[in-house]
């Protein structure tokens, strides 16, 4: 079975390019906020989300503390578009296995999830 990997971002460029990237190995759901997200995951297992910090409403952090809320314990690797030390820092602090800098080279992206999946 193949692994289930939960994309969340606002862009919709970036949820299509993401799972044109990931599609042909993993099993990739869409979430356009975080509130979606936290929906899907109360109802379907993930074995990894990938969870942009920047978004309307309800932005990545808040998203992530949604889910420990929820005792989601699925993996997290926070997108950002920033870069900014501190995103970086506030993510690792948080628990994020990682974090990657959009926009990502499309092989970066599947090495950071397959050493991720690896992982578990």
């Amino acid at each position: 079975m193949q692994k289930r990997i939960l994309v969340v971002d606002d862009d919709d460029m970036n949820l299509v390019r993401t799972k044109m990237i990931l599609g042909k190995e993993y099993d990739v759901f869409l979430a356009r906020s975080g509130i979606e997200a936290l929906d899907i995951l109360q109802r379907e297992e993930m074995d990894l989300v990938l969870l942009d910090i920047e978004m309307p409403k309800m932005n990545g952090f808040e998203t992530f503390e949604g889910m420990k809320k929820l005792d989601i314990k699925t993996p997290v690797i926070f997108l950002t578009a920033s870069g900014q030390e501190d995103d970086v820092v506030s993510a690792i602090r948080l628990g994020a296995v990682n974090y990657l800098k959009k926009p990502f080279p499309p092989q970066e992206l599947l090495n950071r999830v397959a050493r991720e999946l690896a992982a578990q």
